[in-house]
């Protein structure tokens, strides 16, 4: 069975990334890279805004620097984000949360950072209405995940037993590891002190974020499935729209159809 705790930045649970292999061979990779990399400096931006311009001083441009490196984003553009933050340039946004639910009944958590609420409500309810789903009211699909801090690491990090041992020994909950790579769980107020803690003993992380990850999943057919796939596509190409985040899970059958 492969699960989607789906942020569509960075694969975090086994079977994610050929799900994000998907999403990008339909799209021009230059426009997706481009809208990334949008969405990064945004995120550092507001980050260095919010605090101070210095990710040793401030836990949230850490963990945005480290995403964007994690992109490949260059060292220019990462700087020149917190420099208009330093320089009160740029644009004041808003977070904002969205909650609904998606064909089959998954639930889906929708994080955004806009200048303009009206235009990114209505953006996010006509994704929603096209694909057959309903956007909620805040708190509507939010008791289904718990909200916790992530941190990955590649599969060169080490083995399996030792990230876990690791993990523990930084005061996180859990290490899932397979395949493409390993994921540190821990508590969300946790996440900074557990990242530099592992960082200190394994190196620099591939990320660091909060996420909201699922306590209880939707399993979807293949039809249900693929029109998931595709509102989450929808909402990931809107500017404003920051991360995604589902509870879908889909079988071994038909996790080979839609990756075929």
């Amino acid at each position: 069975m492969n699960k989607y705790f789906v942020d569509l930045e960075e694969h975090f649970v086994a079977g994610h990334s050929q799900f994000k292999n998907i999403m990008h061979r339909k799209g021009k990779q230059d426009a997706v890279r481009a809208r990334l990399f949008s969405k990064l400096g945004r995120e550092i931006t507001v980050a260095a805004k919010l605090g101070m311009p210095d990710i040793n001083m401030n836990p949230r441009l850490r963990m945005a620097v480290i995403a964007a490196r994690a992109e490949n984003m260059p060292k220019d553009n990462i700087e020149r984000a917190i420099k208009k933050a330093a320089g009160g340039e740029g644009e004041n946004y808003d977070e904002v949360r969205y909650e609904g639910y998606g064909p089959g009944g998954a639930a889906i958590i929708v994080e955004a950072l806009t200048d303009n609420r009206n235009r990114t409500a209505s953006n996010v309810r006509s994704c929603f209405t096209k694909a057959g789903g309903a956007l909620g009211e805040t708190n509507s699909v939010a008791f289904s995940f718990a909200r916790v801090g992530e941190i990955t690491y590649a599969p060169a990090a080490g083995d399996p037993d030792t990230l876990l041992e690791a993990a523990i020994e930084a005061g996180a909950d859990d290490c899932i590891s397979d395949d493409s790579g390993h994921v540190v769980i821990c508590a969300f107020d946790a996440l900074n002190e557990v990242s530099k803690t592992l960082e200190a003993r394994l190196g620099a992380p591939t990320s660091v974020k909060p996420v909201w990850r699922a306590n209880v999943m939707t399993e979807l057919d293949e039809d249900r499935a693929r029109a998931m796939m595709k509102l989450i596509e929808t909402l990931d190409a809107d500017d404003d729209v920051q991360h995604v985040f589902s509870n879908f899970e889909v079988s071994d059958d038909v996790m080979a159809k839609l990756t075929a």
